[in-house]
């Protein structure tokens, strides 16, 4: 597949990287020749500098016969223009677009973006990732990661192992005698640095962070079993008033059960636009590093910190402050990749990264077969990836003990008609099944064999 990525910031790079990595052709966009230089000195991709937007540009990219644009630059015009012109001019496919500005995406405009009109097939938001991300932490505080698949039915989800955790040196293949009405998969486990895909006869241990997935009616009962108290956090204390901060702060005071909110924003002008459009959060203007701040918040009977600031250091000081007057969980955005690394070191109980959100995302759109959702886990270590299962892929109509599944990947669960399956080897995948399977990213391609009858896109 030839695919044209536009922009060579931290998203494009991670894009072109993954797909460069699965033998696609890609070239590689930017207006700074020091991004594209580094990323045709590290990636297996060819480069193109100048803007996006304009036709000789892309023409000299390869659009005349590209399968795919995506559009990721910093600027949601420039990536708007992108597509037009990459539809206009060239007759290109399949084009996506990384958009920011929350007004381009109001429902009552969303005939702009029709084929007619503005031509962008996939539009991906990262704000609204963040904040969906964010509220997910909030729901789950004993979990470090959440995602939902099946349409929410189904939650993937990253705990870490202590002493009262009651299956510790305890077989997986024991773990469903023991409780085999607990539709719960462990699906990847790290131990140390290295994450792996564990079997029947691994056993779990204190210290390990592992990932589950679990029907989402028996979240409470699998966090009893693997030794989690569920909390609820009534009082949460945002720092950060931008799109981000703001549309978590609109969502939880909307919550059925009440939440109380209160939102800290440095620059005046954001403060008072988010007073304005809250109406039961409390919006106080100042420096989240301020402790006599933090205490006029009622930082101490604080149930949970997120921080959403555009800077990624001033949420890692933040975080530690809160901490240390008295919050019991900070969550924070981390954007450079370098940094997650000092959030477990640094006291912080998780972070959210936009950039992979925004890559998961987009990844989805440029698989074969019909992969509905993909997300990362870890530095690109590994995948969880949702597909439904064709008539004519490998997968169909064969027992589950018969698939070659490689030896990094697991099928993790199965929906089929709306109900929750955890997978048995007797089981015998049909035609319209859901699954979802654990991959190493070694094993991404050959999983994607698996899943594949023919290069699709939809």
């Amino acid at each position: 597949m030839k695919v044209i990525v536009c922009g060579a910031g931290q998203v494009g790079w991670q894009i072109a990287r993954h797909l460069a990595s699965e033998r696609n052709d890609v070239t590689i966009v930017d207006s700074q020749p020091e991004l594209v230089r580094r990323a045709t000195d590290a990636l297996d991709v060819q480069g193109v500098v100048g803007f996006a937007s304009y036709p000789t540009v892309l023409e000299q990219a390869g659009a005349k016969d590209a399968d795919m644009v995506i559009a990721a630059t910093y600027s949601d015009e420039v990536n708007m223009v992108t597509c037009q012109v990459a539809h206009s001019v060239f007759g290109v496919t399949r084009k996506i677009a990384r958009l920011r500005e929350q007004s381009y995406l109001d429902p009552r405009y969303s005939d702009l973006f029709r084929r007619e009109h503005m031509p962008i097939d996939v539009i991906i938001s990262p704000e609204r990732e963040v904040s969906q991300a964010a509220l997910k932490r909030v729901a789950y505080p004993e979990a470090f990661d959440v995602h939902e698949f099946f349409q929410g039915k189904a939650l993937l989800i990253g705990l870490t192992l202590d002493e009262r955790c009651a299956v510790l040196n305890t077989s997986l293949r024991q773990l469903s005698d023991l409780f085999p009405s607990l539709r719960v998969m462990v699906a990847g486990v790290r131990r140390g640095k290295r994450l792996f895909a564990p079997e029947a006869e691994d056993q779990l241990f204190a210290g390990d962070s592992i990932y589950i997935l679990v029907d989402a009616r028996d979240v409470a009962r699998a966090f009893e079993v693997f030794g989690k108290t569920p909390t609820r956090q009534e009082r949460v204390l945002i720092i950060g008033g931008g799109n981000v901060g703001l549309s978590v702060a609109r969502t939880l005071e909307n919550q059925p059960d009440r939440v109380r909110v209160k939102v800290i924003e440095r620059d005046r002008g954001r403060a008072e636009v988010a007073a304005d459009a809250l109406v039961r959060s409390i919006v106080l203007h100042g420096d989240g590093m301020d402790s006599n701040l933090l205490d006029e918040a009622g930082i101490r009977k604080t149930d949970a910190v997120l921080l959403l600031t555009d800077d990624d250091r001033t949420n890692l000081l933040a975080a530690v402050r809160t901490k240390s007057l008295g919050a019991k969980l900070a969550i924070s955005l981390i954007n450079d990749p370098g940094l997650v690394s000092m959030a477990g070191a640094m006291g912080i109980d998780a972070h959210i990264n936009p950039r992979a959100l925004t890559v998961s995302s987009i990844l989805r759109h440029v698989r074969h077969g019909r992969v509905r959702s993909v997300y990362l886990l870890g530095d690109r270590e590994a995948e969880v990836i949702e597909a439904q299962v064709l008539s004519t892929s490998k997968l169909s109509n064969l027992r589950v003990r018969d698939i070659e599944f490689p030896e990094g990947a697991l099928l993790i669960g199965i929906a089929r008609k709306g109900e929750f399956l955890r997978p048995n080897g007797d089981i015998v995948l049909r035609e319209g099944d859901l699954v979802v399977i654990f991959s190493l990213t070694g094993d991404v391609a050959k999983v994607d064999e698996l899943l594949q009858v023919a290069v699709e896109f939809f």
